[in-house]
């Protein structure tokens, strides 16, 4: 089983979980940028935060195989601390790295007026720049959020299949479903998602632009559960290939239009290209 996980947190997690996650599977992940627990008080913060996503963490990831690649963004969370909000003004620099394959994250926590102009504006360097954009919606009131939010990305003029909704549940699913956006959901030990509960939207819906991600952020969370998905999956009579498309090339498709994408695997001599975009197979 190849894992690529779409949305996890790794600087909130030891080395221990890099070599953990390796031994199950995972081969390639994307960082988005997000809260590190405490409010930041100045837009350096975030520049050494942005320049260890993507320079240290890729170092690390990189030690077990694991490639490592980022999205950057000021959160929802910050965005309504008037200490943080020039950090729209450095995004451009950042958004030039070749390992940052999308906006992200960017969305909604509180639906204020001041996160409406942070998500329109990123919204609009994710265009200029012509990357994907990773959103996130609310913890709180998330059907109206996961509407509003929908509507943002009409307003936007962005291609609904370079946006990928994430966090979603049971209750806003059917929201996103026929919008083109991808959608997300993040697997947790006791909130957001399950596998069981991620096993019954996929007989639902299907696997077509399907993102499961462990997410594996500050809280209690684990970075394995992209794993205990897919063996979840195949108890319930999905097929190898069913779960190579949710857990590996679902993934690939969403973050390969930012071109950027670099999952060569240096023991390999038959490496596949695609556009600019480096992409490997394996097993």
């Amino acid at each position: 089983m190849r894992i690529f996980d779409p949305h996890i947190h790794m600087t909130s997690r030891t080395t221990d979980d890099y070599e953990r996650m390796a031994a199950a599977g995972v081969q390639a992940i994307v960082e988005p940028a997000f809260w590190l627990g405490q409010p930041r008080t100045n837009v350096g913060s975030f520049t050494d935060y942005f320049d260890s996503l993507v320079g240290w963490e890729p170092f690390r990831a990189g030690q077990f195989g694991i490639r490592h690649h980022a999205t950057v963004a000021l959160n929802p969370k910050e965005a309504n601390d008037p200490r943080c909000r020039p950090v729209l003004d450095v995004l451009p620099r950042y958004l030039e790295k070749d390992g940052v394959v999308a906006v992200g994250e960017i969305g909604y926590d509180s639906m204020t007026p001041e996160e409406d102009a942070a998500f329109a504006a990123q919204l609009a360097l994710a265009v200029a720049h012509d990357l994907p954009a990773l959103v996130h919606t609310p913890h709180r009131d998330k059907a109206r959020g996961v509407d509003r939010t929908l509507a943002v990305v009409a307003e936007s003029g962005i291609e609904p299949g370079r946006v990928v909704v994430d966090h979603l549940n049971e209750v806003t699913v059917k929201q996103v479903r026929d919008t083109g956006c991808w959608l997300g959901f993040s697997i947790y030990p006791d909130t957001k998602m399950s596998p069981p509960r991620m096993v019954e939207l996929l007989k639902t819906y299907g696997t077509e632009r399907m993102l499961v991600n462990s997410a594996a952020d500050w809280g209690r969370s684990d970075p394995l559960l992209t794993r205990a998905t897919g063996e979840a999956m195949l108890a319930a009579g999905f097929t190898d290939d069913d779960v190579d498309r949710v857990l590996w090339r679902n993934p690939v498709e969403f973050y390969g239009q930012s071109g950027r994408l670099d999952l060569r695997d240096e023991d390999a001599a038959d490496s596949t290209f695609a556009g600019n975009s480096i992409l490997r197979g394996g097993s």
